[in-house]
This record gives C-alpha cells, sequence and structure tokens, in this order.
C-alpha cells in the first residue's frame, strides 16, 4: 500500500485485522467460479444501474468483478469495464489486479458508473484509500454503486477471509468523506441472513427498497449505498425507495 488510511478512517466498532489477510488468485479463483450465475444482490444492482444509466451511452468500472458477470445483465448503451485479482479468461475490458496493491483504475480512464458490490468487507485498513482512488476516477457528474455487509443483522455472516468488520455507520460515516450519500437502502431481508433463494422471496426483495424501521435494521443482509462525488448530491431521506432514474 503507497498509503495507509488515517486514524479516523479506520475500522471501529468490531474491526478485525487492520492490514487485510493475504489470501491467494488461486484461492480467489476458486471463489469467482461461484459468481458465474447471476445471484440475488448482482440483478438487484443491475437493476438499479439500468435505471441510473438510462439510455444515455456510459462507461461502467465493475470493481472486484469476478467473472464478469454482471455485463450480461446491463443494457447495451451501458459500457462495462471490470477489475478484480482473478478474471479468468482475459478480455479487453478487463484489468486483473491486486486491489489492495494497486490502485483502483484502468488505465487513465474515467467513468459514469463504478460499482462496488461485496467488495469493502475485505479491505482492511485500506476502505479510505480505496474511496479516494474511486472519488478520482469518478466523473464530476457520477454515480458511486457499493454495498456492505449488515454486521448488525439478528445473526451476522463473519466470512473467514473478511478483514474489515465494522458497523454499518462506521462504513457510512468514512464513505460519506469521499461522497455525498443520495440515498441507501437494502439488498434483500432474510431472518437467517444470507441472499434469498426462494423465487417468491427473490421477487419481492428486488423491489423492496425502503427501510423498515424496526425490522431493516435487523433482518437487511446488506445495503447498497448510491452516491454522488463531494458536492453533486444531497443525502435523501433514507425511509426513501426511490432508485435512481435516467431519461425517459
Amino acid at each position: 500500500m503507497s498509503e495507509m488510511s488515517s486514524d479516523q478512517d479506520r475500522p471501529t466498532d468490531g474491526a478485525r485485522g487492520e492490514v487485510a489477510r493475504p489470501y491467494s488468485k488461486e484461492f480467489w479463483g476458486a471463489e469467482s467460479s461461484k459468481f458465474l450465475a447471476p445471484h440475488h444482490r448482482l440483478q438487484k444492482v443491475a437493476r438499479i444501474i439500468n435505471r441510473t444509466a438510462g439510455v444515455q451511452q456510459c462507461d461502467l468500472l465493475d470493481v472486484g468483478c469476478g467473472p464478469g458477470t454482471l455485463m450480461r445483465l446491463l443494457r447495451p448503451n451501458i459500457h462495462y469495464h471490470g477489475i478484480d485479482l482473478y478474471v479468468g479468461e482475459p478480455a479487453p475490458y478487463l484489468v486483473e489486479a491486486d486491489l489492495l496493491e494497486s490502485p483502483i483504475a484502468f488505465g487513465d480512464k474515467r467513468f459514469d458508473i463504478v460499482v462496488a458490490q461485496g467488495v469493502f468487507e475485505y479491505l482492511g485498513d485500506s476502505q479510505s484509500q480505496k474511496f479516494a482512488e474511486i472519488s478520482d476516477i469518478l466523473r464530476p457528474d457520477g454515480t458511486f454503486i457499493v454495498s456492505y455487509s449488515n454486521f448488525g443483522h439478528r445473526k451476522p455472516e463473519i466470512y473467514r477471509p473478511y478483514s474489515n468488520v465494522q458497523s454499518l455507520e462506521a462504513f457510512r460515516t468514512s464513505l460519506s468523506r469521499h461522497f455525498d450519500v443520495r440515498r441507501y437502502l437494502p439488498t434483500s431481508h432474510n431472518w437467517n441472513h444470507g441472499q434469498p433463494t426462494r423465487k417468491v422471496v427473490r421477487a419481492a426483495n428486488m423491489h423492496l427498497n425502503v427501510n423498515i424501521p424496526f425490522i431493516t435494521p435487523k433482518l437487511a443482509v446488506e445495503y447498497f449505498f448510491i452516491c454522488s462525488p463531494s458536492g453533486r448530491g444531497s443525502v435523501a431521506d433514507p425511509r426513501s425507495d426511490a432508485l435512481p432514474t435516467g431519461p425517459a
């Protein structure tokens, strides 16, 4: 790491490991194979991205893209790029890089939309640095969409490779130092944590974009935070179920 985060940006309230534990490229290659089929969170973020982009031509960077499954769910006007430690088959729109050792970048390119889902739980104390890198490659009117696990769930799951476990409020506070958080919404509600697998439950959660008092904090599996570059957006009512929309 060329720069470490400041003390105020370090994970707090249950953070585990200030430096991310090393896992090999082979390990992440095996993990990547689990995400060849679109899962619920991926389908929901694709819906948000498609509505954000509308019909405009735009460039998107998928940080922690894995096998690039998200690309199959996006409209043709969204030009997909991905970066990850392991990307499988080489392609001109993919960059293979260690996100802990290298800056988040795709050459000199800047993006209209940057998405990072299921990534920041693994980034140890580099969280603030990575927010700054994403801010640098986001266009002035761009959108950053990031997911983070709800470790306040009634039955949270602490996956072994996680190195950045903190409260949702601590994560949002750090995020707000680099971006304007326009809104946040649950990826899904599930009594036993984990992403929903039953068809009817998945369908209900796909359209449930509201924070329900007393229920969501205990049953939301993860949250999406939809952000603008600092000074460009406004903080919306967190109970809002509105999704960002592009031109009609």
